[in-house]
């Protein structure tokens, strides 16, 4: 088929049966429901876009099984222009939602997915990237948006997984079958699960022999039976079952975490592309983690693209643009933001094709990226709210502007420039409030933190291939001391 129109995407939702519960109820229609609707407008947006002329080049690519148009999300990375064009893509998404658009995790599994168990079959004589190939046509031809989860739960992080008191904290194998194996566990922090067609499980650390049983990647429908959800909360979520569009921020896009739990999930064999072939655990767990810290280099700077903006219009509307320090301060911001592109361009220029031929970005550079990103989105958040000033946080409710005795007040108290009506400085500041403080503030600011590995894993990801001894021989070349030589 064709891709999906966003119209089809919305459709295809309606017709799945996702178990899901959100502050302690069941929900009945995730597609509908007014805290989760916002994150599924992401998601179509990525299909909507796909349809525009103006986007095609970003937006779509072609595929190397079929020879077909397809969605980018659903493509293997076949040159360095894909692996850009990749990161400029996230980048325009970013910069038309607002928000977290969630497909980026399926992407990145993919194409680690697809190297790695091409790499298996090569070396253990498996069948693994035949079936993973199958499964890859026909998300290319069905335009699936697939979630990648790697997180589990990982109850006490100083014990290995088969040490655990309670073996379920890494998903794990509890039966293998004729036909399949029954998977039991939970993948933690699932961005755009309920908005996904199918997930693709992968092991969550480097596993050792003891670990066979939770070296596990397979994928199954997102609505499976044998898989539930608990939706995550954010902040200010609750704004979106008030019923105005002022105070939430943004109130079209969104995203959205879950917690996925495998209930005795059974997956045919067919669906299944590792079962306890430890020794490829790791390059698994590092290429995902490479592709989607390249990810943040593109998503998190249209986020702040978005959020510059609102600064900048911030000071129009507060009468201050003209201050030289708050022109220094968007200067200060755009600084960063550009820093956080010019890193995920150039992990994706220096990339390389795996045995697979499926590229992989320069891993040094994409850690750098990521660890650029665990400080500049706080740094421009910061400078945000500086320049918004404190009415962003104090300022009243849209129904107290929209109530006829109280209304006027607001109106005539809380107006800045005179040429722009009150609602428009409230509609600004709090779109900043969503970004640094509110529900946009998962995708922003803590997810840069921690999502796609804490900063510490990329810190040790830097000392890993950084290259120390062949610095240190070129200081030796240009100091005149001969190679080789032991430092004490």
């Amino acid at each position: 088929m064709p891709m999906m129109t966003g119209a089809q995407y919305e459709e295809s939702l309606r017709k799945m049966n996702f178990k899901v519960y959100l502050q302690g109820e069941r929900v009945e229609n995730p597609v509908d429901h007014p805290i989760i609707r916002p994150s599924m407008n992401s998601v179509k947006a990525t299909y909507e876009l796909a349809e525009l002329p103006e986007y095609e080049d970003l937006m779509t690519a072609t595929s190397h099984l079929s020879g077909k148009k397809i969605n980018r999300f659903c493509h293997l990375h076949q040159s360095t222009d894909d692996l850009v064009k990749k990161v400029k893509m996230q980048r325009l998404l970013g910069q038309k939602t607002g928000a977290c658009f969630q497909r980026c995790v399926g992407m990145d599994a993919i194409n680690a997915v697809d190297s790695v168990t091409f790499e298996m079959d090569q070396k253990l004589g498996t069948t693994y990237h035949e079936r993973f190939n199958k499964f890859l046509s026909r998300m290319q031809e069905e335009d699936w948006t697939v979630d990648g989860a790697m997180t589990d739960p990982k109850g006490d992080r100083g014990l290995a997984p088969h040490q655990q008191a309670d073996p379920d904290l890494f998903v794990h194998v509890v039966e293998k079958r004729a036909d399949g194996i029954v998977v039991r566990g939970a993948k933690c922090h699932q961005t755009g699960a309920l908005n996904s067609h199918w997930i693709l499980i992968m092991p969550t650390i480097s596993m050792t022999k003891e670990d066979a049983d939770y070296a596990v990647s397979f994928v199954a429908p997102a609505d499976a039976e044998g898989i539930f959800y608990i939706y995550g909360r954010q902040s200010c979520d609750t704004r979106k079952l008030e019923g105005g569009d002022i105070d939430v921020g943004n109130k079209k896009f969104g995203g959205h975490e879950a917690l996925m739990v495998f209930d005795n999930l059974f997956i045919p064999w067919e669906n299944v592309f590792m079962c306890g072939e430890v020794e490829f655990s790791g390059a698994l767990v590092e290429r995902f983690a490479g592709y989607h810290r390249q990810s943040y280099g593109g998503c998190k700077v249209g986020v702040g693209d978005v959020l510059i903006g609102a600064a900048a219009l911030a000071a129009d509307y507060n009468g201050a643009a003209k201050a030289s320090h708050l022109k220094d301060k968007l200067i200060e911001m755009i600084h960063l933001n550009e820093t956080l592109y010019s890193s995920g361009i150039a992990c994706s220029a220096e990339g390389s094709p795996t045995a697979s031929g499926t590229y992989l970005i320069d891993l040094l550079l994409a850690n750098v990226c990521k660890q650029n990103v665990t400080r500049f989105p706080y740094e421009i958040a910061r400078l945000a709210e500086d320049i918004a000033g404190g009415l962003m946080v104090t300022m009243p409710s849209e129904k107290d502007l929209r109530n006829p005795e109280i209304g006027p007040v607001v109106e005539k108290y809380f107006k800045g420039v005179d040429s722009v009506p009150t609602e428009y400085r409230m509609r600004i500041l709090r779109l900043i409030e969503n970004l640094t403080l509110g529900t946009a503030a998962v995708g922003y600011r803590t997810e840069s933190m921690h999502g796609a590995g804490s900063p510490q894993a990329q810190r040790i990801m830097i000392s890993r291939q950084g290259n120390l001894e062949k610095k240190k021989e070129l200081a030796k070349a240009i100091a005149g001391i001969p190679p080789k030589t032991k430092e004490k």
